[in-house]
């Protein structure tokens, strides 16, 4: 098994993607830390995994609480004794249509969701990876990350911000055998889907309704191939990778492993500025 009896620490494990991951971690042999805001939902994936695998400790946690966060990982170093691994999935669409018309507050939410989240998380975790001699982040990141959606400015500002989070923090974990990594997990048909695209019908966002006309329609990506890349950046097998974004339905990871060394001597799968030729 590729995480035999590793530590993860997962956030938005209640449902969709991040339920997901845990699944699919628990088959892997992983000891899983399971948070989530909704403790119904927790509970569902822990039942759910515990016929897989071991029990799994469920904290109930808001992201953007730095207490809340200190206790989860508090939780996890008590039970398990360590962190091997830290997926931070914990996300929101945020509200949808012209920027103008944005409600502040929920704009503002989608920032410290899914950007603050991510980094209270990564700060909390690290110096217990540090002191152990190394682990695994990985950060999911989304559509907006790589490209500019029209109506979504809160969710594209977030996830390419989480994005070149991830880059710095492999520079400044380079030495410390911790690895930090970007998952795209492509449009995966999930409950946050759902909400996106009646949310955009009602706001005229007309590329997004279609894009989720089709995702709910069975057009979406796969809900295992992002779970499988999750298991392999979590793995052995990832390597010295880190500082990347990697897609989980526009890049081969399965074939990456020969190529890791030309992949850091390079730019590949990193946000950076493309000078006209």
């Amino acid at each position: 098994m590729e995480l035999e009896n590793r530590v993860a620490v997962i956030t938005g494990a209640g449902r969709g993607i991040g339920q997901a991951i845990a699944l699919a971690y628990a088959r892997e042999g992983a000891r899983l830390v399971l948070a989530a805001r909704k403790i119904a939902e927790l509970e569902d994936t822990a039942a759910q995994v515990e016929k897989l695998g071991p029990s799994p400790v469920i904290v109930p946690t808001d992201v953007t609480d730095p207490d809340q966060v200190d206790r989860l990982v508090r939780s996890a170093l008590e039970s398990r004794s360590r962190v091997d691994i830290l997926v931070n999935n914990a996300g929101i669409a945020g509200p949808l249509g012209p920027i103008q018309g944005n409600d502040v507050t929920a704009w503002l939410e989608t920032i410290n969701v899914n950007l603050n989240g991510t980094f209270l998380c990564c700060r909390a975790v690290i110096p217990a990876m540090i002191r152990q001699g190394g682990g695994k982040i990985i950060n999911l990141a989304g559509a907006g990350a790589n490209n500019g959606w029209a109506n979504m400015s809160a969710y594209c500002s977030s996830k390419v911000a989480v994005v070149r989070l991830t880059e710095v923090l492999a520079l400044e974990l380079k030495d410390q055998g911790i690895a930090v990594n970007a998952l795209g997990p492509g449009s995966v048909h999930t409950q946050m889907w759902d909400e996106m695209t009646v949310a955009a019908r009602e706001v005229g966002a007309t590329a997004i309704h279609e894009t989720g006309l089709r995702v709910t329609a069975g057009g979406g990506a796969p809900i295992d191939g992002c779970a499988e890349l999750a298991v392999y950046l979590a793995s052995d097998a990832s390597g010295e990778l880190s500082g990347r974004l990697i897609s989980a339905v526009a890049d081969d990871f399965r074939s990456l492993a020969p190529g890791i060394p030309a992949v850091m001597a390079s730019d590949a799968y990193t946000l950076r500025r493309v000078e006209p030729s």
